[in-house]
Parts: structure tokens; C-alpha cells; sequence
């Protein structure tokens, strides 16, 4: 097998991957995966072979396939056993953090928040994967029902993101803030903060913009006096959600249009 063809194919798929273009990245990687046979003593190729298997993981997260055969699960723990086997405690450690999030995005919150406490002080991860792991604590405790202890992890994230200088990741935080305060019943702090994310909108990418659609009509149906603008935004977030396959996404906010004007107890 060409390891530079693979290689540049591996470019190629995280391109497609953050468009999104799920179709053409599915493709790339089970072209590399099918000619691909695993063996131990080859390290080149059982790199590329894990970082493939980690991208799909990320694909098959984002369209919602979290668990069983053929799933996100399956693919972050594969990588993860062979970039234990290679002796790279860095990468073991990114997918862990993944397998976190699939928990998170299973609806294991207590889970999730827990390992991600443990990953937010652990040294094989950069300063910016413990801060996201930090802010993380914080969205899984939001959605467990503990917001204002929740908050208590967001912000020293968003702190620790403008010193790191990483713009997306505090208007991310931003966004998660304002869902923690929203269900604590604090409407005034939600608004700020989502203002905040607003303004700092990044890169606009799909993911991101239904992402913070999502968080902003969230907050805006939380007050019957803007549940209509709330709706809206909720159904822009799922034309894009629908557009671009993100099934996971599509499913939180048909919930959330469901539930009609869902006052303070809702859950983010």
C-alpha cells in the first residue's frame, strides 16, 4: 500500500470532514481502511491506520451512530488499542477523550462528567484538549441537572481559552454557559453569554453554526416572549442539521421544537 498516497488521502478526508462533506469523507476513509492490512510490526502503517480510525470515529459521531456495530464507539476504541500497542500515551489519551463525548452523547452524563474531571488534570493531553475537557465537565453537569454547578467548570475554561488564544473554543464556551445559566433560571446571564458567542460566531463552519443556533434558540424559547424568534432559529439550525447529515444534532432539535415554549426546567 502507497503510505504517502494514504497519507495525503487522510489530508484530504479532514477537509471534507470539516465542511462537512460526510459522503466524499466516507469514502476516502473506506477506501484506506479495505486495503489495509493490520500488522504489528509495521508502524507506519498502524499510525495511519489508527488516525483513520479515529477520523471515522468523528464521522460516524457527528451523524449519530454512537454505539454497537459499525459505530462511533467501535472505531475510538480500535484506535485507541493501537496507539496503546504504538506507545502514544498523547493519542491514547485524545481518544479517551472522544469516547467521553459518545458517552456525553448516549445520555450518561454523570459518566461523561466524570471522566472528563479526570482528563481536564491529565498530562498527556495539550493545555487546550484539559480546558475543553474542563468546559465539558461543565456541559455534562448542565444537562445532568446540577447548571449552577456546572458554571463553576465553564468559566475558568473560558478564562483558560483567551489566554491559550483559541477564539472558537471561548465562543463555544460561551454558548455552554448560557445554557447552564438558562437552566438554572437565570435568563439575564444566558443572554449575555449567548450575546457573547454571537458576536464571536469563529469560523462559521455548519457544525458551528447549528451549534450555536441551536444554543441561541434554545435560550430564546425559554421565554415565552421570544418563542417564536426561538422556533425560528430552531428550524434554520435543522434545515442545516438535515443538509449536511448531522443526525445527532437534527434529533436534539426536532426535541427542543417539539416541546414547545419549555420555561426554566427544560434540560440543554
Amino acid at each position: 500500500m502507497d503510505y504517502e498516497l494514504w497519507s495525503d488521502d487522510l489530508d484530504r478526508a479532514l477537509v471534507h470532514f470539516g465542511r462537512p462533506d460526510f459522503r466524499a469523507c466516507t469514502a476516502l476513509i473506506d477506501r484506506s481502511l479495505r486495503q489495509f492490512s493490520p500488522d504489528s510490526n509495521d508502524t507506519l502503517g498502524m499510525s495511519l491506520y489508527a488516525r483513520t480510525l479515529r477520523l471515522q470515529g468523528d464521522l460516524l459521531q457527528d451523524q449519530g451512530l454512537l454505539r454497537g456495530p459499525l459505530s462511533a464507539r467501535q472505531s475510538y476504541s480500535l484506535a485507541r488499542a493501537v496507539f496503546a500497542e504504538l506507545g502514544r500515551p498523547r493519542r491514547v489519551a485524545q481518544v479517551e477523550l472522544q469516547l467521553a463525548v459518545n458517552e456525553e452523547m448516549t445520555g450518561a452524563y454523570g459518566t461523561a462528567a466524570e471522566r472528563y474531571l479526570e482528563l481536564a488534570d491529565d498530562a498527556r493531553l495539550s493545555a487546550r484538549e484539559r480546558a475543553r475537557s474542563q468546559l465539558w465537565v461543565g456541559t455534562a453537569l448542565s444537562k445532568a441537572g446540577k447548571p449552577q454547578e456546572a458554571v463553576r467548570f465553564i468559566e475558568p475554561a473560558i478564562v483558560e481559552f483567551e489566554r491559550l488564544e483559541e477564539p472558537i473554543d471561548w465562543s463555544t464556551a460561551h454558548q455552554k454557559l448560557a445554557l447552564a445559566h438558562r437552566s438554572a433560571g437565570d435568563l439575564h446571564h444566558a443572554t449575555a453569554a449567548i450575546g457573547v458567542a454571537l458576536d464571536a460566531q469563529g469560523t462559521g463552519a455548519p457544525m458551528q453554526q447549528v451549534r450555536l443556533g441551536t444554543a441561541y434558540g434554545h435560550v430564546l424559547l425559554s421565554d415565552p416572549r421570544t418563542e417564536t424568534a426561538g422556533q425560528r432559529r430552531l428550524e434554520e439550525a435543522a434545515t442545516v442539521a438535515e443538509r449536511y447529515g448531522m443526525m445527532h444534532q437534527l434529533r436534539s432539535i426536532r426535541s427542543l421544537l417539539g416541546s414547545g415554549t419549555t420555561g426554566m426546567t427544560a434540560r440543554s
